[in-house]
C-alpha cells in the first residue's frame, strides 16, 4: 500500500521512516516533508502544505493512498480527518470535534472537570483586566495559557506576578479582530512531568511506551518553554502501578467521555502529565497527535508495524493489538537554530551530517539549498536519537554525535535524560 504522512517536522520524518519499514508498504509520501525525509530511500516529499486539505485529498485519491497519518495538530483541528473520511479514505487522527481536546484549552479543562479527571485548578478569562485581578488575588507562580492553538508558544510558566501579568498582556495583545481572546490561568503544579501517549480507535485505548519531554530551553529545566528540547523513553517516573493509575484515571475516562458526547476519539492521544510528590498523575494538557520530540525515541524503540497499528485503529480493531518494544533506552537531543524559541534564524548551512554518527538524525526545520547543502529553516532543526542499554550510555552516545554537527548559533541542552541518568547513578 501507499502511505501519506502529513507534516514537515521531526515527528513526520520519524513517522515516514518507521512507516517505510512496514512489509505492507510500497511507497511513503510526506507532505511537505523536509531535507531529511527527502534523502530517505522509498520516501518522497510532496510540495503540498499541511493546510491545503483539498490538494492533499486530491493527491491521496490520485496516488491510491490507503492510509494517511496526520502529524501536526492544526490540520486536525481544522477538520482534515472529517474531509478524508467523507471521501471514503482511511486516515489516522481525530475528527475536528474530538481534536478540541487540544484545540481549546477551555474545552479540555471543562471536560476534565466534568469527568473527574485529575488536573490543576483553573479559571477562564476573556478580559485582560479580570485576568490580571485574578493573578493579583491568587499570587504566583501560575501558568498562563492561550485557549486556542499557538504553535507551542502559548504557555507561560510565570514565577512572579509581574511575569504573569506580562504574559497576560502579551496574549491579549495578539487578539485578532475577528476572534475572541480567551486565556486560561492554572494552578502551578510541582513534580515530574511525563508524556503518556496512546493509540485510540474510538473506544479501545492502546498505550504506547512512556516518554519524558524536556520543555525548558536551558539545562536544569530553566529558561522559557519551547516545543521540546529532547526526550527519553521509557519515562523513569512511570512505574507499573502508576501506569495503571493513569490508564484508569485519565486515559480510559477521556476516551469513554468523548464517546459519550457523540464525538468518539480516534488517533494518537497524548496526555501531558505532572507526577506530583504524593504520586498522583494530573493532566497538564492534551495533544491530539504524537509529541515532538517524543516521537523520535518512541519509534526508535517500537518493534511493531506502525502502519498495521494505525490502519487497524481506523477500522476500530485495536482490541487484539499489542505493540512490542525494544527493552533499550532511546534518547533524542534537539539541536535548535540561533534565536530559538523567539526569533529563530534561517538559512544557516549545517555541517557534519556526512560524518559517522551514532543513532539516527531526524530532521525538523531543514531545507535543501540550491547548491545541494542542508540549511536551517525552522526553530528546532534536528533531533539526534540513539538506542542504548542504559540512559547513561544513550546520553553519552547522543552527545558524541551532537558535537560532530554544527552551524552558526546552533544551541542545545547538554542534560537531556538527566533524571533517568541520576536514577541510574543512585
Amino acid at each position: 500500500m501507499n502511505v501519506l504522512v502529513v507534516g514537515a517536522g521531526g515527528r513526520e520524518h520519524a513517522l515516514a521512516w518507521k512507516a517505510r519499514q512496514s512489509s505492507a508498504v510500497t511507497g511513503v509520501f510526506v507532505a511537505p516533508g523536509n531535507a531529511g525525509s527527502a534523502r530517505e530511500v522509498g520516501i518522497t516529499n510532496v510540495a503540498i502544505e499541511v493546510d491545503e486539505t483539498e490538494k492533499l485529498l486530491a493527491f491521496a485519491l490520485e496516488m491510491d493512498i490507503k492510509l494517511t497519518i496526520v502529524g501536526p495538530e492544526a490540520p486536525l483541528v481544522n477538520g482534515m480527518v472529517d474531509r478524508f473520511r467523507e471521501a471514503g479514505l482511511a486516515i489516522f487522527g481525530p475528527t475536528q470535534a474530538a481534536a478540541q481536546l487540544e484545540g481549546s484549552k477551555a474545552f479540555a479543562k471543562r471536560f476534565l472537570s466534568e469527568h473527574g479527571i485529575p488536573t490543576a485548578h483553573w479559571a477562564l478569562f476573556c478580559d485582560s483586566q479580570a485576568a490580571v485581578a485574578h493573578v493579583r488575588e491568587t499570587g504566583a507562580p501560575v501558568v498562563i495559557k492561550a485557549d486556542a492553538l499557538a504553535a507551542g508558544k502559548g504557555v507561560f510558566v510565570a514565577q512572579t506576578e509581574q511575569e504573569a501579568i506580562a504574559a497576560i498582556e502579551e496574549l491579549f495583545s495578539q487578539k485578532r479582530e475577528d476572534e475572541p481572546c480567551r486565556v486560561v490561568i492554572e494552578e502551578f503544579l510541582v513534580g515530574e512531568e511525563v508524556s503518556f501517549i496512546a493509540m485510540v480507535d474510538g473506544l479501545q485505548v492502546l498505550p504506547l511506551a512512556t516518554c519524558q519531554d524536556h520543555k525548558a530551553l536551558s539545562d536544569g529545566d530553566l529558561g522559557p518553554n519551547t516545543g521540546g528540547m529532547g526526550a527519553i523513553s521509557p519515562a523513569p517516573a512511570i512505574t507499573p502501578r502508576l501506569h495503571e493509575q493513569i490508564m484508569q484515571n485519565v486515559m480510559r475516562p477521556t476516551v469513554e467521555g468523548m464517546a459519550a458526547r457523540g464525538e468518539p476519539y480516534t488517533g494518537f492521544l497524548y496526555a501531558g502529565l505532572m507526577i506530583t510528590h504524593d504520586g498522583e498523575a494530573k493532566v497538564l494538557e492534551f495533544n491530539c497527535r504524537l509529541g515532538d520530540p517524543e516521537t523520535q525515541p518512541l519509534l526508535m524503540r517500537m518493534n511493531s508495524d506502525l502502519v498495521e497499528l494505525c490502519f487497524a485503529a481506523t477500522q476500530g480493531q485495536l482490541a487484539d493489538k499489542k505493540p512490542l518494544w525494544k527493552q533499550q533506552t532511546a534518547l533524542g537531543v534537539v539541536m535548535a537554530a540561533a534565536g530559538y524559541p523567539h526569533r529563530p534564524r534561517k538559512g544557516d548551512r549545517i555541517e557534519g551530517l556526512d560524518k559517522e554518527l551514532e543513532g539516527k538524525v531526524f530532521h525538523a526545520g531543514t531545507a535543501t539549498a540550491e547548491d545541494g547543502s542542508t540549511v536551517t529553516c525552522g526553530g528546532r532543526v534536528l533531533c539526534v536519537t540513539v538506542l542504548a542499554d542504559s540512559a547513561t550510555k544513550a546520553q553519552s552516545l547522543a552527545y558524541d554525535s551532537v558535537r560532530k554537527i554544527n552551524w552558526p548559533g546552533c544551541c542545545y541542552r547538554t542534560d537531556i535524560g538527566h533524571r533517568a541518568v541520576a536514577r541510574e547513578a543512585r
